[in-house]
């Protein structure tokens, strides 16, 4: 074959995407490096539970965070702070057996990391050994970044978050973050901080467009909106939010692909008149 043949010829080593990529093994964070250097977006979505997560691996999702917003949404907090080590084991577990391709990230809860590196570590280790997740995430930036080198030095990947920190709700509310020139230049300090500590992704949260989409281009390693504008490299959001099951308001940079919480109120609602009836159970539901 000629070089101009060779040249015109598919490459048969074409870069798997991660979205929907077939891939006999796990998403790794070198993928999404691989990603962040050609140009491609990819999904992220919260998972909870083992079937819940099987659905979205299923359909390609490459990365699926386990977050404390399980307090929210499925513990039935008022919000993300209660929720223990002990909690996010248990359903990282859940998360991780109901998958096969997906990259799983579990939050590292409030008060399992603040203390310092060690303890950091130590809560990080129990994740990747005893849930099976292939990463960690932990709010803050600059202040966070020595628990990042520990972490990362030990070989753990860890994922940064910055922006709007939900577990510092008593310190400073639901704000959008980085308004006005000295915050977005603490935002940017804090994004550049946790990268340099090791981050391999960081997840910008309720900053205003322009800025992230400046963080994401300074920044060498993908990052990660929700509520951060169209220009990061990737996009998330908390899944009982994207299906339609959260009930009352939901954030204004929601988009609901879907309204389940109705779909599955029907559904009881049309199980309970049908066994009020005695519709159901029919014959083909019973033994003989």
């Amino acid at each position: 074959m000629s070089d101009a043949q060779k040249q015109a010829a598919p490459s048969q080593k074409q870069p798997a995407t991660l979205y929907g990529g077939a891939r006999n093994r796990r998403v790794t964070v070198r993928d999404l490096g691989a990603a962040k250097e050609r140009g491609e977006r990819w999904p992220m979505l919260t998972a909870y539970d083992a079937m819940t997560a099987s659905v979205f691996d299923e359909t390609g999702i490459p990365v699926m965070l386990v977050g404390d917003s399980m307090g929210n949404c499925h513990l039935g907090y008022e919000n993300t702070v209660p929720v223990t080590l002990d909690e996010m084991t248990m359903l990282t577990a859940a998360v991780v057996r109901g998958t096969k391709r997906a990259l799983i990230v579990a939050d590292l809860p409030f008060g399992t990391y603040q203390e310092g590196p060690v303890q950091a570590l130590r809560s990080a280790t129990r994740l990747i050994k005893e849930a099976g997740a292939g990463a960690v995430k932990l709010e803050g930036g600059e202040r966070s970044a020595h628990q990042i080198e520990l972490m990362v030095q030990s070989g753990i990947p860890v994922m940064a978050h910055v922006g709007l920190t939900p577990q510092s709700v008593h310190a400073m509310g639901y704000r959008v973050q980085g308004r006005g020139e000295e915050a977005a230049q603490q935002l940017l300090r804090d994004a550049k901080s946790v990268q340099d500590a090791g981050a391999f992704a960081v997840v910008l949260e309720a900053v205003p467009a322009e800025l992230a989409a400046e963080v994401t281009r300074s920044l060498h390693v993908p990052t990660v909106g929700i509520g951060a504008g169209a220009e990061t490299d990737a996009q998330v959001l908390v899944w009982t939010d994207m299906a339609g099951m959260t009930a009352g308001r939901v954030p204004s940079f929601v988009k609901q692909y879907a309204r389940l919480r109705e779909t599955l109120g029907e559904a009881a609602k049309s199980f309970a008149q049908d066994v009020i009836s005695g519709d159901f159970p029919e014959a083909r539901h019973s033994f003989s």
